[in-house]
């Protein structure tokens, strides 16, 4: 059976603000067992404009720039081959990979540390204004996933082989990260089911030995 659990990554996603936390309750007294197992809170979603040092202009900056960039890719577009149906599974797994490895990975810091204060309980924004709103693009993987497939489909469009090149490399990785995850599940379930059978044993060794 599978004992040892596989390493798990690197670092581990965040919600854009402090995600609410509640304390287990502890076991009955005498009943010899440990206190419960904390459970995982859902992700709290981004604050609105009047709980945060931002304003509405803000936010309308980044959109500005946004739907400037996709309409001059637009643009830039016409008389193109189009992308075919075939490419949009690897776009959007490349899509998927990018947002995770510009708002997760540690070796991204670097990119952030302006936008975005890290700590063990979390990442928050820091800063007023344009530079906290960055910031909170920065700590959303879904946020990030729209301007990660703008700069994707945009090197598809201008340079069609660099951008397979990336593309392939950016979904195989977002693969693996999948074939991960279903790994450390299917280790964690074995790894159960294991200890579920030796308490079993021990209990049944131990009703045999006093009978």
């Amino acid at each position: 059976m599978l004992r040892d659990d596989p390493s798990r990554p690197h670092s581990e996603p965040f919600a854009p603000h402090t995600v609410a936390r509640t304390r287990s309750p502890a076991a009955h007294p005498g009943s010899g067992a440990g206190p419960a197992p904390a459970q995982p809170q859902p992700a709290v979603d981004l604050k609105p404009v009047s709980e945060t040092p931002t304003e509405p202009a803000d936010y309308a900056a980044i959109s500005l720039t946004f739907g400037s960039l996709l309409g001059a890719l637009a643009v830039a577009s016409r008389g193109r081959d189009p992308i075919e149906r075939a490419e949009l599974v690897p776009l959007a797994a490349a899509t998927f990979s990018l947002s995770r490895l510009l708002v997760h990975d540690k070796v991204e810091t670097w990119l952030r540390e302006p936008f975005v204060d890290e700590s063990p309980s979390g990442k928050q924004p820091k800063g007023q204004r344009l530079r906290f709103a960055v910031g909170e693009l920065l700590t959303c993987t879904r946020c990030m996933g729209a301007w990660s497939a703008l700069a994707l489909v945009g090197l598809r469009m201008g340079s069609p082989g660099a951008a397979r090149t990336v593309t392939s490399v950016l979904a195989a990785s977002a693969g693996n990260d999948a074939l991960q995850a279903g790994f450390a599940l299917l280790t964690a379930r074995a790894n159960t089911q294991e200890a579920a059978a030796d308490v079993s044993s021990h209990v049944a060794s131990t009703a045999k030995r006093a009978a």
